[in-house]
């Protein structure tokens, strides 16, 4: 049975207001309070600091916010697994990033699911940063991502490598260019992913190593929705650089052009990753397997 201090505490991460959270769980708001306190009294710790703008958690207050997103993780684990065992599935929380959901990996898993079907599967989409750690506190069991989550405690099989492109419309002066330079994609209305995202991470990696920034570029929007970005770039409202991977079948089918930016060598690997107490490694094995069949 999960403590319900514990459940109060993450509300009120969650909500920054002891009143709001009050209101999310249908307590009052000095019961919120004396579980706070309940828990501060317990483990003999400070939660929250004091004289600070908002719920800003101290360092004792961050492992027990770990821990308790943990336990609460692994409770509904526990029922989601028993419930499934009843009626005969078995179940699998898979997170990915968003331009991994962009590229083959939801086939591979529908594939995979097709091919058992006693699965049922629940994808999770987020960042990498925030991806690992719902690896590490059990609200995933896997992962397939963009990039590489090199951390203790998780195994990371490398399924593919993929590199980073400038995408333009078919209609766009530089479709039938060759290549193009960095001071003329800064004329251009750029469309890039936000800041935590891989593909900008690695764009802004190599903009630093040519002594150059996002800040000088036109950069008309940012957003996570990788489709979105292709069809305003499809619609020639902007240019992006994007996942390779996730732009194939729009390049092979003529609705989105692949230019090459000079001197631009950015790659990136797919990754398969789970928890080194992970026990299914069939599963694993399986996954791999249809992914270098589907690639």
């Amino acid at each position: 049975m999960i403590d319900a201090k514990l459940t109060t505490l993450l509300a009120l991460i969650e909500a920054q207001s002891y009143t709001k959270a009050a209101r999310m769980l249908s307590l009052t708001q000095p019961a919120v309070s004396q579980h706070i306190r309940g828990l501060e009294q317990e483990y003999n710790i400070k939660i929250f600091l004091k004289n600070t703008k908002g719920m800003i958690l101290t360092p004792e207050g961050k492992i027990l916010e770990k821990y308790a997103r943990r336990e609460i993780a692994l409770y509904n684990n526990l029922r989601n697994d028993i419930d499934a065992y009843r009626n005969g599935v078995h179940r699998f929380v898979i997170g990915i990033t968003p331009s991994a959901e962009e590229n083959i990996v939801p086939r591979i898993l529908a594939t995979y699911c097709n091919q058992h079907p006693d699965t049922k599967i629940t994808i999770i989409t987020d960042t990498l940063p925030s991806i690992s750690n719902k690896l590490k506190t059990y609200e995933v069991d896997i992962a397939i991502v963009e990039g590489k989550i090199a951390e203790e405690g998780l195994t990371s099989i490398l399924l593919d490598t993929d590199y980073l492109c400038l995408i333009v419309s078919p209609k766009h002066p530089f479709a039938d260019r060759s290549s193009v330079s960095l001071s003329e994609l800064k004329k251009e209305r750029l469309i890039i992913r936000p800041q935590g995202a891989g593909t900008r991470r690695l764009f802004e990696t190599f903009l630093f190593g040519c002594g150059e920034t996002l800040k000088n570029f036109h950069v008309m929007l940012e957003m996570d929705n990788v489709s979105t970005i292709k069809e305003l770039v499809q619609s020639n409202l902007g240019v992006s650089v994007i996942a390779h991977s996730t732009c194939i079948t729009e390049e092979h089918n003529g609705q989105l052009k692949v230019i090459p930016i000079e001197h631009f060598q950015t790659f990136r690997e797919i990754n398969l990753v789970c928890r080194d107490d992970f026990t299914q490694k069939q599963l694993l094995e399986e996954l791999c397997h249809i992914y270098h069949i589907c690639s």
